[in-house]
């Protein structure tokens, strides 16, 4: 949907200390959703106390979920719980967790099909994909574990959307969605992209995750010789051009600050960077 999916616009953000969650607050659009990064090093109740003011702020706290970093069933429980009475959390991301070791939630699908989220008030989740691939997992395997995730939430009556790595390639992403549309997955698609930094910021995250493919691009390209932030109004304009994309929203990683990711994001629904203005004129 060309004209709406830079208006509505999701925001990642990691350890969003109290002062920014005030500020966000008058920054983005009531409702808007900030997804919360699961890092390793954050405990149970700062998350909770953070998705709380996040409520309160009158936003809408997306929880991430790392399964193998979940050390036992009785720990998932409450902390949905907690989310659920303190911060009224429908919704959460459920990601597998890189790392080695894992306790009774291996992956991503175990949470689903066996965390009995609903009787925690969960209504929906995300479930990550990858438009580049993952650096550890087969393109054959992702595939079907992206039909696993899908079948087991249904079956659980939760609802579902995807939400995608980031990539520096509109193009790539593009591509990418039409071969998903036309295996048949017509979930809404929140579209990650890297919200503005500097590019030896953005080449460092890139490594980190495995994009590689767009990050061969980006390293070799005018980027590197830009001074200061920049921002994906590139992909941004390669996804108002292209037709037959689907439920699609923009989704920002927050590499460069929350604070200014939110400003980025609010100004491109706007329409007032380059690509969001072509994007304006192109409905």
């Amino acid at each position: 949907m060309p004209g709406t999916f830079a208006r509505n616009f999701s925001i990642e953000a990691t350890r969003p200390s109290a002062a920014e969650i005030a500020a966000l607050a008058g920054i983005l659009p009531r409702a808007t959703r900030v997804y919360f990064s699961a890092v390793p090093t954050i405990e149970p109740a700062e998350l909770i106390a953070a998705a709380a003011s996040l409520r309160k702020a009158r936003l809408e706290p997306v929880v991430h979920i790392a399964a193998r970093r979940t050390r036992t069933a009785a720990d998932l429980a409450h902390l949905l719980a907690s989310l659920h009475e303190q911060a009224d959390v429908r919704r959460l991301l459920i990601v597998g967790g890189d790392v080695d070791t894992a306790g009774p939630f291996p992956d991503a699908l175990s949470v689903i099909q066996k965390g009995r989220l609903r009787e925690h008030g969960i209504e929906e989740i995300g479930v990550g994909v990858y438009p580049e691939g993952h650096p550890r997992i087969p393109p054959a395997r992702l595939a079907a574990s992206l039909d696993e995730k899908i079948a087991a939430a249904r079956a659980q009556g939760l609802g579902v959307h995807l939400v995608s790595q980031f990539s520096f390639s509109g193009e790539r992403i593009v591509e990418w969605l039409r071969r998903l549309r036309a295996a048949g997955i017509n979930l809404p698609v929140r579209v990650g992209m890297a919200g503005p930094t500097s590019v030896p910021a953005l080449l460092r995250y890139a490594k980190r995750c495995g994009v590689n493919a767009s990050l061969r691009g980006l390293a070799s390209g005018v980027a590197t010789s830009l001074i200061g932030h920049v921002g994906p109004d590139r992909i941004l304009g390669a996804l108002a051009a292209a037709e037959g994309l689907g439920d699609i929203a923009a989704h920002y990683f927050s590499f460069g600050g929350t604070l200014e990711t939110a400003r980025y994001a609010c100004e491109a629904a706007a329409g007032r960077h380059g690509a969001s203005r072509a994007m304006a004129q192109s409905n």
